[in-house]
């Protein structure tokens, strides 16, 4: 028998408002009440119950059933954050992206504030939480500048495995980009988000990474035409593969299948027309 209602986190990934590791963050932290009690993990809620984040009440009414979602790249420059607030006053990337009538942006993994390159944000989080997800094994790709020792031995280990304070990790690729003496540029490919992980697999070598820039997650690169600090909308297609990825199944556009029915002005166009081309000349 199935239990009334929808978990908390998941309910509030769905609407938009974060991943569903950011809220459960929320939770811990006593930011959510629901109905003016605070909110524990896996609580559920119903449609009607008032939930409110940091004091504030949510309207949590579910996206139109036409609704497509949405998901954007954008190419972030050094020296931006991921949060949406910061009390030192560092710019943030959601200052960045379109506005939104409904819902929030959700970020698909984070970029550190001396990283670079492509972000992907979409309006639907159960997607998010998803392309996030370590058992999904999404590629990340990324260029890094590397000044160092470099051999074909430590281009071993880094593809065999590295005990980090978090436990073994590996890129599933490493490839020469360039480069000559200490300071050579690589593209590496791993298939998980923890923090600072590229940088921490070199630095474990000794090494120093100067530049990284992420060009890749999954089947999303960025191209030559995505300038620094700006942002471009996937398309249908484009968007309908990153479900499929993650095998989620995606909401039907608008009016899917529906033909449209001819307008009177149309139909009335089309005749006259046809009495012009037979009739004589004028």
């Amino acid at each position: 028998m199935s239990l009334p209602g929808e978990r908390l986190q998941k309910a509030l990934a769905a609407a938009g408002l974060g991943s569903r590791r950011e809220i459960e963050g929320w939770i811990e932290a006593g930011r959510i009440t629901v109905n003016g009690r605070p909110a524990t993990l896996g609580q559920r809620v119903l449609p009607d119950d008032l939930v409110s984040v940091d004091g504030r009440a949510l309207r949590r009414q579910a996206p139109a059933a036409s609704a497509l979602p949405r998901v954007i790249v954008y190419n972030k420059p050094e020296g931006e954050i991921c949060s949406r607030k910061d009390p030192e006053g560092r710019p943030s990337v959601f200052e960045q992206l379109p506005r939104l009538r409904d819902g929030r942006w959700v970020l698909v993994g984070r970029l550190d504030l001396n990283t670079a390159g492509l972000l992907l944000a979409t309006d639907h989080g159960e997607l998010a939480n998803r392309l996030m997800h370590p058992g999904f094994g999404i590629e990340r790709e990324y260029l890094v500048r590397v000044s160092g020792e470099i051999d074909d031995a430590m281009l071993a280990r880094l593809r065999k495995g590295i005990l980090l304070d978090d436990g073994m990790a590996a890129f599933d690729a490493v490839m020469e980009r360039g480069g000559s003496g200490r300071n050579r540029w690589f593209a590496v490919v791993l298939r998980e988000g923890r923090n600072r992980e590229v940088r921490r697999l070199w630095e474990a070598e000794g090494c120093v990474v100067s530049r990284l820039k992420r060009v890749r997650f999954g089947p999303v690169a960025l191209g030559s035409r995505d300038r620094r600090g700006g942002w471009r909308e996937l398309d249908e297609v484009a968007v309908r593969q990153l479900f499929a990825l993650v095998e989620l199944p995606m909401p039907l556009p608008p009016e899917a299948g529906k033909k449209a029915p001819e307008s009177p002005r149309r139909r009335s166009n089309s005749s006259r027309e046809g009495r012009v081309r037979r009739g004589s000349p004028r």
